[in-house]
Formats: C-alpha cells, sequence, structure tokens
C-alpha cells in the first residue's frame, strides 16, 4: 500500500470528506469491475455500482492499517457482500420479460395521456386505461425506472423538488434525470441521497450502513439538498 493512500484512510476515517472522496474515486475502477459480474440479474448496472460504492466507503471506514492487508484485498469482499446483500433483500425488483412488457405499454400510455391532457396521469388512471391493477402499474413503473424526475415521490418523506425548493415545470421535468444531478455531489452526500429518496432509508438506517450518526446524515443531507437547489437554478 502506497504511504498516500494509508494517509488518505487515516484522514478519511477522522472525517474528513476529501480524503474519502479521493479514495472512493480512485477505487471506483475496482468497483466498477465488481458490478460488472452481477449485471444480467435485473439490476441497472449504474446502480451496482452505487451499491458497491456504499461496501467501499463502509471498507475505508472500518480498515485496519495495523493488519498489514493490501485495502483492495481488504475492500473486494465488503464491495462484493453489499452487492450480494442488496440482490437478496432487494430481489423484488427484478425485472422479468412480462415485466418489461407491461412497462412497455405503461410508457406509451402515459406518454399519450400526457400529450392529450398537458398532465400526469394518476396510477388509477394508468390501470384503467391498460386493464392492470394499480398494483401492477406501481410495480412495473418501479422497477424499470432508469431515472426519476425531481417532482415524482422518491422517497418516504416526499418530493425533492419539495426540499429542493424549485417549481420545474413539465417541459423541464422531460429532460432532467435525477442521477445526473446527483453525480456532481460529492461521494458520502451522493450516497445519502441514494439511500434516503431511493431506497426510502430514514436518515438512522442510512446513517448505520455509512457509519455516521442520525445528526451526521442530516447535516449532510441538508447540504446535498442544497447544492443541488444552487446546481438546478
Amino acid at each position: 500500500m502506497s504511504v498516500s493512500t494509508a494517509e488518505l484512510i487515516v484522514r478519511a476515517k477522522e472525517g474528513d470528506e476529501t480524503a474519502l472522496s479521493r479514495l472512493v474515486e480512485e477505487n471506483t475502477g475496482l468497483v466498477r469491475s465488481i458490478a460488472v459480474r452481477f449485471m444480467g440479474r435485473g439490476v441497472d448496472y449504474d446502480d451496482l455500482c452505487q451499491i458497491g460504492h456504499i461496501g467501499m466507503i463502509k471498507a475505508i471506514r472500518n480498515f485496519d492499517l495495523e493488519r498489514g492487508t493490501a485495502f483492495s484485498t481488504y475492500a473486494v469482499p465488503l464491495i462484493i457482500g453489499e452487492i450480494k446483500r442488496f440482490l437478496r433483500d432487494d430481489g423484488e425488483i427484478k425485472v422479468g420479460r412480462e415485466i418489461k412488457r407491461k412497462a412497455a405499454i405503461l410508457c406509451a400510455a402515459r406518454e399519450k395521456y400526457i400529450s392529450c391532457h398537458q398532465n400526469e396521469p394518476a396510477v388509477s388512471v394508468l390501470a384503467e386505461i391498460c386493464g392492470f391493477s394499480e398494483e401492477e402499474v406501481v410495480e412495473c413503473l418501479g422497477a424499470t425506472a432508469g431515472t426519476v424526475s425531481l417532482s415524482e415521490q422518491v422517497g418516504e418523506d416526499g418530493k425533492l423538488e419539495d426540499f429542493i425548493g424549485i417549481d420545474f415545470t413539465p417541459e423541464i421535468n422531460e429532460k432532467i434525470a435525477l442521477k445526473q444531478a446527483i453525480e456532481k455531489l460529492p461521494d458520502i452526500e451522493r450516497e445519502i441521497i441514494y439511500l434516503r429518496y431511493f431506497k426510502g432509508m430514514t436518515q438512522s438506517e442510512a446513517g448505520r450502513i455509512l457509519g455516521l450518526t442520525q445528526v451526521g446524515v442530516s447535516r449532510k443531507e441538508a447540504k446535498a439538498l442544497l447544492r443541488l437547489k444552487e446546481e438546478l437554478k
């Protein structure tokens, strides 16, 4: 292990977010090489990488420099374990052919409805148009969603636009993918937003995964939302 890596780990364990971000960035290739092994299981590659980065952050926070083990050797099983845990615990999001077929029908119906009525159809409306149950509509659209609109309900606490405080027009909503906006956030803030608004976790639950207190998560989440507000003005 290089001295610089060791120093970065020490600083990251002490709460230096710049050091943490640099370590995550330097090991992105490792995370991606592991994530690619799990492709084809119904989970988007970018989502696998996000989960892998959570494993990487855990590895950084828990790595013992005195053990003499290479950091990458220590990190690999944690990254793999995090992805496997996600696939095991969230297996219901795996997308089968039937779900993809229904999602395609729903998306076409949604686009047609918006074109005619100039607003988003409710779940009940889509269900009636397509002859599906409301549960099927939620399942199919949720399982195949690659991006999230800023005005879409993405977590248990509401919409991100409610927190950011910006009123987005439908035209802009169609052009902005939430994942693209989040990519510019520092790594730890990006993981918090992912866990809070894509996984629907509480601040305490996100904190347990990332090794932070609930207060720490709250402060970093507030910073992340402020950054998004500034970025999207």
